[in-house]
């Protein structure tokens, strides 16, 4: 998502570097690159022309030139327009002061949006509230039982009438059972269309009046481009969206839809959708988008990832065992599983300041869990003893472990020699840090 602006924009300011002080042409030229990679990526024409019209009025003034280079100038200037253009600071989530909160999720058939219902229920768990979801779309029994499966994929409970019942007595009943669980979330999943139509707009509001609820999310497909813009006007004319949920960013979208939709039509972006799966929904912060798109990177959103993905009481246990040079296949597999919390290798590298002007575009393609699965292929052929103590795998234990995961004996014997140079690593930089602490006690 957006990694062509990236780029595009990191080519513009690399230019830049070479100069001295900005001249009123030099400007007038890096706008121009600037407004042909936004209508690249999509962006809305009227967005990108009201934006670079603002960072034009910013950059020719010699006050700013005095203090940084060329490049910083316009880095800084473009990053504060951005940030200003994609909502400026991110706003709280809008809790009801009698639980429970109701969310209302709507949007055209397709976007992803039962699926999403579900992603925000988890995401909310994480935030350690209960959570309920009402399955509204009653004239397709399959988005019901759909909403129904990922319920029980993410442990919450679904509401769901397949007798005839309109939306508006579900979303009503829903809300009853929800006050009489003391759950702190409804989220009410409503019926998509094909294309934005009076029916749908007239039960949408039906729905609207009977629940009140404190947040309205349109979920948008991405894909869609400039269409995603169009669909939030309607709906923000008919049923006041309070943010906007992004889905399938993860893929091949140019994103600029995400860059237009709160300057073309007033509704921040509040969550994105970065995979497939239920765990899958980041908040949106503009500051930190802003910052990934001018190659600034997000180093506070890999810290997040890592705080929810750490389990403190595995890295204890871990850190001992180090210590120790006791590292094993368990040991390896736990990091699998903390590693794959995170999400997809390539998206958290992206994240990381500078990678995506440096990094090829092929070689972060590339970056998949295969190798990984391979690998834990081979773990979990083991037993549970050769895990615990590698040392025992013989000649004919390595022809059964890879046999039993597809592998080669070559595959086995290269595994357990990354293990053996893990632990004589590790065992190395605790002997290491006894000298240093040794020395320091002289001192």
């Amino acid at each position: 998502m957006l990694d062509n602006l990236t780029r595009r924009l990191a080519n513009v300011f690399a230019g830049l570097r070479r100069k001295g002080k900005l001249t009123e042409d030099d400007v007038t030229e890096v706008l121009r690159e600037i407004r042909v990679a936004f209508l690249e990526a999509d962006v809305n024409f009227a967005v990108a022309k009201d934006f670079i019209k603002r960072v034009k009025e910013r950059a020719v003034g010699e006050d700013v030139f005095a203090s940084l280079t060329a490049d910083q100038t316009i880095v800084k200037i473009v990053r504060d327009e951005l940030v200003e253009m994609l909502g400026g600071e991110a706003p709280k989530f809008n809790w009801s002061p009698s639980p429970p909160t109701v969310v209302l999720m709507c949007g055209l058939q397709g976007s992803g949006k039962t699926t999403t219902s579900a992603k925000l229920a988890a995401w909310l768990k994480k935030e350690g509230k209960s959570a309920m979801m009402a399955a509204c779309d009653a004239q397709r029994p399959a988005a019901i039982h759909q909403l129904q499966v990922l319920g029980e994929q993410v442990g919450v409970p679904v509401y769901a009438r397949t007798d005839g019942s309109t939306p508006v007595q579900i979303a009503k009943e829903a809300l009853e059972r929800c006050r009489h669980l003391m759950l702190d979330v409804l989220i009410v999943d409503t019926a998509g269309r094909l294309t934005i139509d009076e029916a749908l707009m007239a039960e949408l509001q039906q729905v609207h009046t009977a629940v009140k609820p404190s947040e309205t999310f349109l979920v948008l497909d991405s894909t869609t481009g400039q269409e995603a813009v169009n669909v939030a006007q309607s709906f923000a004319a008919t049923v006041p969206p309070t943010g906007a949920i992004f889905t399938k960013l993860d893929g091949d979208a140019r994103g600029g839809a995400v860059l237009s939709v709160k300057a073309a039509t007033g509704v921040p972006v509040r969550f994105i959708g970065i995979g497939e799966a239920v765990d899958a929904l980041d908040r949106f912060y503009p500051d930190r988008m802003a910052g990934r798109i001018i190659g600034m990177g997000d180093v506070l959103g890999i810290i997040e990832k890592a705080e929810q993905a750490i389990d403190r009481d595995e890295a204890e246990a871990l850190e001992g065992k180090i210590r120790k040079g006791g590292l094993d296949f368990h040991d390896m597999l736990s990091q699998f599983a903390t590693m794959r919390r995170m999400g997809p290798l390539r998206n958290v590298i992206k994240m990381i300041p500078g990678v995506s002007g440096m990094v090829p575009e092929e070689a972060l393609d590339k970056l998949d869990d295969s190798h990984v699965n391979r690998i834990e292929a081979i773990i979990l052929s083991m037993t549970h003893k050769e895990r615990s103590n590698p040392d025992i795998i013989n000649g004919s234990r390595r022809k059964r472990i890879a046999a039993g995961s597809g592998s080669t004996v070559e595959d086995v014997n290269a595994l357990l020699k990354q293990l053996y140079e893990m632990r004589r690593g590790m065992k190395q930089m605790v002997k290491m840090e006894h000298r240093f602490k040794k020395r320091g006690l002289r001192r």
